[in-house]
């Protein structure tokens, strides 16, 4: 099987951002980025395809700067074949990222597309649709289970307040899920095997973005927290606040 994983670099969820001066935008400065988690889980579905059929490929392929290679390389040391650049800012329009991605593919044999079903920076959950959208093919996203006989895909996917199951034959595109796999860590010896394998580099020139970023602000401080007491004594008039003040009671 040959596969294709689209994946993100990303702020760490643990690196505090901060945001810069323009007000628009997040300053980069002492930033750690990494692979975006969901992605983590298409790339392990893909390398755990591969492996139990001792056959096929995986390609991953990204939209972003010159830095975005060290991603890449991650996605290579962990057991992907080959990486794609396609080098530009990544805008914050999916619609334009799914485009250049779109385009990117098109005309590239490949049996299995797969995406995280979201990326945690901007947490559109727009591109993996849309670039099935685009290149004509079948979808399905939020998947937690993925079966695969021959050509007949059957995917379980995390709705709300359900479970709903998917089948369409391939090609076709997946966006997974927490709870599809567990993601393997990079080993040394996938390290250094990693700075050999082939990592395309390619500029793109995107369209214009339908989306503009007016303003960026940070969450609201949180209130400083108030002990209204200590011991049984403090029940009485936590219960009238809770009913009174906060009326969840």
């Amino acid at each position: 099987m040959k596969s294709i994983v689209c994946i993100k670099r990303v702020p760490d969820s643990e690196t505090r951002v901060a945001i810069a001066s323009d007000g628009r935008s997040l300053d980069p400065s002492g930033v750690k980025y990494v692979m975006s988690p969901y992605d983590e889980f298409a790339l392990e579905e893909a390398l755990a395809r591969k492996e139990a059929t001792g056959e096929g490929s995986v390609t991953v392929v990204t939209l972003g700067p010159e830095a975005a290679k060290e991603t890449l390389r991650s996605a290579l040391a962990m057991g992907a074949d080959e990486a794609l650049l396609l080098r530009a800012d990544p805008p914050a329009d999916g619609l334009v990222v799914a485009r250049a991605l779109a385009d990117a593919l098109r005309g590239r044999e490949f049996d299995l597309l797969l995406f995280g079903k979201q990326a945690i920076d901007d947490d559109n959950m727009q591109v993996p649709a849309m670039v099935a959208e685009l290149l004509e093919l079948p979808c399905a996203t939020v998947v937690t289970g993925l079966e695969i006989e021959g050509r007949h895909v059957t995917a379980h996917r995390e709705v709300e307040g359900g479970h709903e199951v998917v089948e369409f034959d391939l090609p076709g595109v997946i966006a997974a899920q927490k709870g599809l796999n567990k993601p393997r860590h990079p080993s040394v010896r996938g390290i250094m095997m990693a700075k050999k394998k082939p990592l395309e580099e390619r500029d793109v020139t995107l369209e214009a973005s339908g989306l503009e970023i007016l303003k960026l602000t940070p969450p609201p401080a949180r209130p400083q927290p108030e002990i209204v007491g200590e011991g049984a004594d403090a029940v009485p008039e936590l219960v009238r606040r809770l009913r009174e003040e906060a009326r969840v009671l």
